[in-house]
């Protein structure tokens, strides 16, 4: 397990602090309008290979949080989300969101339509990928024949999540949940390929997480289509059979295995980010934001 570097979270008055990621915070809300609700502040926090960085990406997490929000209402009328409101203490505005508690599943739903990643890692081991077969020949960034889904664990916080079979997500949730994860998740990296496709990027690959409602309805939650959530490369510029230029971490992984001289193996924390690579880093967020949603950042 990597050893991560989480700083505190800020105490926030009204709140109890629940729980804190890599990313984002979590407090429940006591007393008021939204008493027993959720308070999910997104940080300026990045990490890379299960390490949190002491390296902070500034407007990162109000980027995240905006990105989300748009993506939310695209999506509305395919999937319902997690969000009840945006009017949260001023300390935390536009990086926070007032949501549902859910019962959250076990599982972490990725849709890829291209190769990369862990993916191409289990493709050159065994031609398959979460146990779908895939043609011989695919290359990094390859475009697969159609979309898969590819569930991962959940894993504890500083742990690598793994891929797994469908038939592990059907013993975990069972059947009819299991079989409606996939149906969603495809529906929306469909949906969400083509608009970011509209804008220019092609959409990779995706991470979502759903929960369910008390009267056991299954909505989106946490983030969804973000650069940390997903891959974003620009249509332009792909290329199967190399490294693909992204909107994402990807330079800063690149830095830290590369130029950083940083072992990942090692067990040792990574370095602090050159100023120029937060500013790369930084500006390729709000790149991306902006070309998907319109929007000046």
């Amino acid at each position: 397990m990597a050893e991560l570097n989480i700083p505190a979270a800020p105490a926030i008055e009204g709140t109890t602090h629940l729980h804190s990621g890599k990313v984002r915070d979590l407090y429940r809300i006591d007393g008021g309008e939204h008493d027993g609700r959720l308070l999910m502040v997104a940080s300026d926090r990045i990490s890379a290979y299960d390490f949190v960085l002491d390296s902070t990406i500034p407007d990162k997490g109000e980027i995240l949080t905006r990105m989300s929000l748009w993506w939310f209402a695209q999506l509305d009328g395919l999937v319902g989300n997690h969000v009840v409101s945006t009017d949260v203490p001023a300390s935390v505005a536009g990086r926070a969101v007032i949501c549902e508690r859910l019962e959250m599943f076990p599982v972490e739903c990725v849709a890829r339509g291209y190769l990369t990643g862990s993916g191409l890692h289990d493709y050159h081991r065994t031609g398959e990928v979460c146990g779908i077969a895939l043609p011989a020949g695919l290359q990094d960034g390859s475009r697969l024949p159609e979309p898969i889904f590819t569930p991962a664990t959940k894993a504890d916080l500083g742990d690598h999540d793994e891929n797994v079979d469908y038939e592990a997500v059907c013993e975990a949730v069972g059947d009819d949940a299991a079989a409606e994860l996939r149906m969603l998740t495809m529906e929306v990296y469909g949906k969400a390929h083509a608009i970011a496709r509209e804008r220019g990027i092609l959409l990779a690959d995706t991470k979502l997480e759903f929960g369910r409602r008390p009267d056991g309805t299954t909505i989106l939650a946490d983030e969804v289509l973000t650069p940390d959530s997903s891959r974003f490369w620009p249509a332009d510029q792909w290329q199967p059979g190399r490294t693909q230029a992204s909107y994402d971490k990807q330079i800063v992984r690149d830095w830290l295995t590369g130029e950083s001289g940083w072992d990942r193996t090692s067990g040792e924390a990574p370095p602090v980010l050159p100023a120029a690579v937060v500013e790369r880093t930084r500006s390729r967020y709000v790149e991306a934001f902006e070309l998907l949603t319109g929007e000046t950042f």
